[in-house]
């Protein structure tokens, strides 16, 4: 059987149609080993590391992504149209830019403003604006709400880099347009399903702080990363 694309050595049916994208891959690694039953591999092309098992029996897969609009913009418009995924829910960490962001916060994204030029290659007469899917930014409200958990939704921005020399001038201006926080792969994700009329939700953990360069330390890491991974599986077998 042919596999749909040539960046992932899974067949049609092995990937859920509910599935968790953290960038790194072994962090995909280590949710499967974790927090899925039966987990089993269905990838490792170009090092990306993909998985299927069942979440409190529900069937689930996570993989990563890898870094950057680019890398993302691949691997969700293969997963929605080659493997038919329908739910797409990113878990990563974010610069925190807003005041009231601490270390451990979470920030589930509503919009993703972006300082790439890949949506003005489709030459619409506007400016394009990419968002959470409701159904999926409700549910990760309530859910956090119910558990008594520090998110924040609001919008926040998706850079195409990661080192720039005036790099605190820059966030400055957009903390000051009420940008929350800043990662690398929201707004591609919103893009890719957006066009492939895919659900698709941006959950994040603030890990530094660029304005006082505070960051986080190792315990608190694996702690407020437990809760992200554990309150996105959550909302993805409602």
């Amino acid at each position: 059987m042919k596999v749909p694309t040539v960046h992932n050595s899974a067949n049609l049916g092995d990937i859920a149609e509910t599935i968790l994208l953290p960038g790194d891959p072994l962090r995909a690694k280590f949710i499967a080993e974790n927090y899925l039953e039966d987990p089993v591999q269905y990838t490792q092309v170009r090092g990306i590391l993909g998985y299927t098992g069942f979440y409190k029996g529900h069937r689930i897969s996570v993989q990563g992504t890898g870094m950057g609009f680019p890398s993302m913009a691949i691997y969700a418009h293969e997963l929605i149209h080659g493997y038919k995924v329908q739910r797409l829910i990113r878990i990563g960490s974010a610069g925190g830019l807003h005041p009231k962001l601490k270390i451990g916060h979470l920030v589930a994204a509503s919009s993703a403003s972006y300082d790439t030029n890949v949506p003005g290659l489709f030459k619409v007469e506007g400016t394009l604006s990419l968002g959470a899917s409701f159904n999926l930014l409700k549910t990760v409200h309530q859910k956090a709400l119910a558990q008594n958990l520090p998110l924040h939704v609001g919008p926040i921005l998706s850079s195409d880099l990661f080192y720039t020399p005036d790099g605190i001038t820059t966030l400055k201006a957009w903390e000051k347009l009420g940008i929350l926080a800043v990662e690398m792969e929201a707004a591609s994700l919103y893009l890719a399903a957006q066009m492939g009329g895919a659900e698709a939700l941006c959950l994040l953990t603030v890990s530094d702080l660029p304005f006082t360069g505070e960051e986080m330390s190792s315990q608190e890491r694996e702690q407020s990363l437990s809760q992200m991974i554990e309150l996105a599986l959550e909302v993805a077998i409602e």
